[in-house]
């Protein structure tokens, strides 16, 4: 009896440990994705776990079987090993964690999903961006290309170039987004 109690015990740390690996179990590691999931749908939920500076839990029910795993597709984080990459976790933590966040699928990548998520209306990119977080990370455009670095920092809004402290902004300038330039003379979100 007590060896039963030990090997159940052992086995239930085993399966604490995996958990703790892996929290979000909304997909599955192979098989079909949940439908709700599908390229375009969209999904929202507290933002329940932060694994990364990009990875996020955004839990559609209660439990783990129902928190989503997210890669933000607008954001690229440094990797957790490498420079920034700690710092960029704990700003996302700050951001996100316990807030609602909104979702957009894009698609599957291993047992997550890429999607763009906004939280009070602002992209988790965008707030990434504006909190000053570094991108980074293996799969950044900004490695291969200076014009796919500019474009991928991009703000979207005045208000967040402003709330960042970046504004004015002018062209060639990290953040510089030509359809913020109203007059088309280089400078993004003039002081008014």
């Amino acid at each position: 009896m007590i060896r039963s109690l030990g090997l159940a015990a052992a086995l239930l740390l085993c399966g604490a440990g995996q958990a703790l690996a892996d929290p979000c179990k909304a997909i599955p590691d192979s098989g079909p994705m949940p439908t709700f999931l599908y390229k375009g749908h969209s999904f929202s939920g507290p933002v329940v776990q932060v694994l990364d500076g990009d990875s996020l839990c955004v839990a559609v029910g209660k439990g783990p079987q129902n928190w989503v795993e997210v890669r933000l597709s607008d954001f690229y984080a440094p990797e957790s090993h490498e420079p920034g990459g700690p710092e960029a976790k704990a700003a996302l933590g700050r951001i996100a964690l316990g807030k609602v966040a909104t979702c957009v699928s894009k698609n599957r990548t291993y047992d997550r999903i890429a999607a763009r998520c906004t939280i009070g209306g602002r992209a988790l990119g965008e707030l990434m961006t504006a909190a000053g977080v570094a991108q980074g990370g293996r799969a950044y455009p900004g490695k291969t290309s200076p014009a796919s670095t500019l474009a991928s920092q991009a703000f979207t809004t005045c208000a967040a170039a402003r709330a960042a402290g970046a504004a004015p902004l002018r062209k060639g300038q990290v953040g510089y987004n030509p359809k913020l330039d109203g007059d088309r003379d280089g400078v993004a979100c003039e002081p008014k």
